[in-house]
C-alpha cells in the first residue's frame, strides 16, 4: 500500500494528515502556534513555529494511521497566502512573518498601483485597488520601514516556500502562490518586472526564489535532515501546493468552468473557473494556469469571517457554549432582532479592497444576548459572500450552486445562512477538509498515481451533503441584504 502525507498550515495551527489512494482520512493531528497582533491592522508569526508544527504533527498523524512510514509514497501541503517571511543566506528567518491578514502595507500598495503596470490587470482590470496582503507591497513595506531586513534577505518567500526550502533544500515557489499574490504570469513574463523597476526594488526579483513550479509537480525529495526530523524516507516526493484555499478548490472537486467554491475558515475565499479571461472592478483574477492547465480562476474573499466568531469568544471571557449559541440563533428569525453586522473586523478584501475599512455591529439595545450578536455575524459574513457573487455576476461570472469547504461546515445553521442570504443551494463534500483532501489529490498526482489533477479528483473526492435556499427566509434577507450594503459607504465617511 502506498500512503500520502498532507499539512495544511493555517492561520492557528498546522493539522497534518494521512490518506490513501480512495481519499480516505486514515490518522491526523493539529499542532497551534501563536499570533501576535498589533494595531494598525498588524498580524506577525514565527516561521520555526510553523516548521516544528510540522514536524511534530507529521509525527503524530503518521502514528495515528497506523501505517508504517516507510509506504508514505509522497507529501504536499497548503499553507496561508500571502504570508511573507524575510531569509538569510542559510534560510534562517530574519524577522517575525508578516501574516496574510497584516494590512500594514496600505501605503506602498496604493504605491503599486500608481505604477499603472499591465500586470495590475488582475486588480479590477487595473482600476484596483491593490491589496496591502499582498507580496509586492509587503516586499515594498520592509524596503521603507526596514531597510536592514530587506538588504539582509537572501530570500524573500512565503510560508510555502520555507517549508519547501526546510524539507528540500529547493529555493523554489509555486505558481499557485506567485501566479495569486506576486503579480507573476505564466503566460507575459513571469515576473512583474515592470511593477519593481517603477517603485526601484529591482534586486526584489533576486530574493524570489530560483524555480516557479505548478500545483502536482514534484519539487524534489527530502533531505536527509528532513527525513530524519520527519520520521521518513529521503526517497518521498515533495510535491508542490500551494495556498489553502486554492488547493482546497481540488478537494472540494471544484474544477470545470462556472463551478464556484467557498473555502472557510478565519477568512472566507470565492473562487470560480473559467475558460477564459475575465477582468471586472470588485473582482480579482482572472489568474490563469494556477489550480489547473488552460484554466483561469476568479477570487474574492472576506478578511475575517471565522476570526470574528473565535473574537466574540475572547471578547465574552472565553465562556461561550458554541452549541447552545447555535441552538439558540436557530430559534431567531432572519435579521436578529434588528441587528447588522459589517464582517470587516480586519478590513475588507473584495468587493472593495478597503484595509482602513473596519466591522460593526448596528442597531444594539439592551434585549440583546450574545446568541443575537452570533446569529447576527453569521448573516454579515452571508452578506459579505452575497456582494463578492454580486460582483462576480456584475463583471461576467455566475454559478448555480456554491460548493463549501472549512470549519464553517460543523454548523448547520450557518450552511443555511449562507444557502438562504446567497440564494444559492450549498453543497458539501464528504470530506470538508478541503486543501489536505485537495493536496491528497495532488501528492498522488505528483507520484505517478493519476495522469491529471481531473482524474484525481474523480478517485479521491466524494459527495455528500446538499443544503437549498428556503423562499421565506430568502425574501426576508433580501431587504436585510440592501441596509447591510448602505454601511460601508456610510461607515467610511464615519471612521475616515
Amino acid at each position: 500500500m502506498a500512503y500520502y502525507l498532507t499539512a495544511d498550515g493555517g492561520t492557528e495551527s498546522l493539522r497534518a494528515r494521512v490518506y490513501d489512494l480512495s481519499g480516505k482520512c486514515l490518522g491526523q493531528k493539529a499542532v497551534s502556534y501563536e499570533t501576535r497582533f498589533a494595531s494598525g491592522a498588524r498580524a506577525e508569526q514565527a516561521p520555526e513555529d510553523w516548521w516544528n508544527a510540522l514536524v511534530a504533527a507529521t509525527v503524530g498523524a503518521v502514528g495515528d494511521a497506523g501505517i508504517d512510514a516507510s509506504q508514505i509514497e509522497a507529501m504536499c501541503f497548503a499553507t496561508t497566502c500571502c504570508t511573507v517571511v524575510a531569509l538569510d543566506q542559510d534560510g534562517n528567518p530574519l524577522r517575525p512573518a508578516l501574516m496574510w491578514m497584516d494590512v500594514r502595507a496600505n501605503a506602498e500598495a496604493d504605491a503599486v498601483l500608481a505604477t499603472g503596470d499591465p500586470a495590475l490587470a488582475i486588480n479590477g482590470s487595473g482600476q484596483g485597488p491593490v491589496s496591502a496582503e499582498w507580496m509586492i507591497p509587503k516586499a515594498l513595506w520592509l524596503k521603507r520601514n526596514e531597510p536592514h531586513v530587506y538588504d539582509a534577505a537572501h530570500t524573500i518567500c512565503e510560508y510555502q516556500d520555507f517549508l519547501t526550502l526546510r524539507l528540500t533544500g529547493e529555493r523554489c515557489a509555486s505558481l499557485n502562490n506567485t501566479g495569486l499574490r506576486w503579480h507573476y504570469s505564466s503566460r507575459n513574463g513571469g515576473w512583474a518586472r515592470g511593477i519593481l523597476a517603477a517603485l526601484g526594488i529591482e534586486d526584489l526579483a533576486e530574493k524570489w526564489p530560483d524555480r516557479v513550479v505548478p500545483p502536482g509537480d514534484v519539487v524534489g525529495t527530502l533531505t536527509p535532515r528532513a527525513a530524519e526530523a520527519l520520521g521518513l524516507r529521503p526517497e518521498v516526493k515533495v510535491v508542490q501546493g500551494g495556498a489553502d484555499a486554492l488547493i482546497g478548490m481540488i478537494g472540494l472537486g471544484v474544477a470545470k468552468p462556472g463551478q464556484l467554491a467557498l473555502i472557510t475558515g478565519s477568512s472566507h475565499l470565492q473562487f470560480g473557473v473559467t475558460e477564459a479571461p475575465l477582468h471586472a472592478p470588485g473582482v480579482w483574477g482572472a489568474y490563469p494556469d494556477i489550480v489547473y492547465p488552460d484554466r483561469w480562476i476568479v477570487e474574492g474573499g472576506q478578511t475575517s469571517t471565522g476570526s470574528i466568531i473565535n473574537w466574540l469568544r475572547r471578547f465574552c471571557g472565553g465562556n461561550l457554549d458554541l452549541a447552545v449559541l447555535n441552538r439558540k440563533a436557530e430559534a431567531l428569525e432572519p435579521g436578529s432582532d434588528g441587528l447588522i453586522v459589517q464582517d470587516h473586523f480586519q478590513g475588507n478584501r473584495t468587493p472593495y479592497t478597503d484595509p482602513l475599512s473596519r466591522g460593526a455591529i448596528v442597531g444594539l439595545t439592551l434585549a440583546h444576548e450574545p446568541h443575537h450578536v452570533f446569529r447576527a455575524i453569521m448573516e454579515g459574513i452571508g452578506f459579505g459572500t452575497r456582494a463578492i457573487l454580486d460582483a462576480f455576476q456584475a463583471g461576467g461570472y455566475a454559478s448555480t450552486e456554491i460548493t463549501v469547504g472549512g470549519g464553517a461546515t460543523a454548523s448547520p445553521l450557518w450552511m443555511q445562512i449562507h444557502a438562504d442570504t446567497a440564494g444559492l443551494p450549498v453543497r458539501i463534500p464528504a470530506s470538508a477538509d478541503a486543501p489536505s483532501t485537495g493536496s491528497a489529490v495532488l501528492a498522488a498526482h505528483g507520484a505517478g498515481r493519476f495522469s491529471d489533477i481531473d482524474d484525481g479528483i474523480a478517485a479521491m473526492v466524494r459527495p455528500g451533503t446538499s443544503i437549498d435556499p428556503r423562499p421565506r427566509e430568502t425574501a426576508m434577507y433580501q431587504d436585510i441584504y440592501q441596509r447591510y450594503l448602505a454601511l460601508y459607504p456610510a461607515l467610511k465617511g464615519a471612521l475616515a
